[in-house]
């Protein structure tokens, strides 16, 4: 009998944000296989899980995805990856694999979801908190009321994009935005918003910082902006 894999978003990085199915689940799994972007890479979501849960190491499979600029290269070790849980899924062994925040939400994961599903392998998403979510929580913020609406864009798609969402949503989250948040100032600035923006950086993670938007502060991979329409 085959075993069943499971997405499991484990949160934005503080192991209390957990759900306990994630908890439960991750611990009862045969095997609990770990994205990485490189050989030797230490897994963040892994961390996060075992701040929680009992995760021993011989459990652990640390599975390649790698992000090279090459599509081609990218696809072939993500089928690969795919290629890997199938073969403990057919040793009939249960397999976790926890992903930052939501596992829904630009995760990992959705890489080999869809292709297990097509070969016939049975899967489950255990939803986690998103990173926006917990971070407008910490900023004692709202991202919507009453009757208005909000989008969620990655800040790869570019700048331009974002003065599109702009025009749409009433609220945007912007995923991602570490390396782009001078760029979006200078947008928010030329529309007198640049004081409706708030930075949510490694939430519940070492070097937190959650506060107004500062163009000159340098932030890291797992930051988020919260671009609000009235403050």
């Amino acid at each position: 009998m085959k075993g069943k894999l499971y997405g499991i978003g484990v949160g934005p990085g503080d192991p209390e944000l957990m759900t306990l199915k994630a908890k439960r689940l991750i611990e009862e799994c045969d095997i609990v296989a770990v994205p990485v972007k490189r050989e030797g890479e230490e897994s963040v979501a892994l961390n996060i899980a075992r701040g929680a849960a009992k995760v021993p190491e011989e459990k652990v499979r640390r599975v390649l995805f790698t992000m090279n600029k090459d599509k081609e290269k990218r696809e072939a070790c993500r089928q690969a990856a795919a290629e890997t849980i199938m073969g403990y899924l057919d040793e009939g062994h249960s397999v976790a694999m926890p992903v930052l925040g939501d596992v829904g939400i630009y995760s990992t994961y959705s890489y080999v979801h869809k292709r297990l599903i097509k070969a016939g392998y049975e899967v489950e998403m255990i939803s986690g908190i998103p990173s926006f979510c917990a971070g407008a929580s910490r900023a004692n913020i709202s991202i919507v009321e009453g009757n208005e609406g909000f989008g969620v864009i990655p800040s790869l798609k570019g700048v331009d994009q974002v003065e599109k969402a702009m025009e749409v949503f009433d609220n945007l989250v912007i995923m991602k935005v570490g390396s782009h948040v001078k760029d979006v100032y200078e947008i928010l600035k030329a529309k007198g918003k640049e004081d409706h923006a708030i930075i949510i950086s490694n939430v519940g993670m070492e070097g937190e910082y959650v506060g107004p938007l500062l163009p000159d502060r340098e932030y890291g991979y797992f930051t988020t902006m919260i671009i609000k329409s009235e403050m």
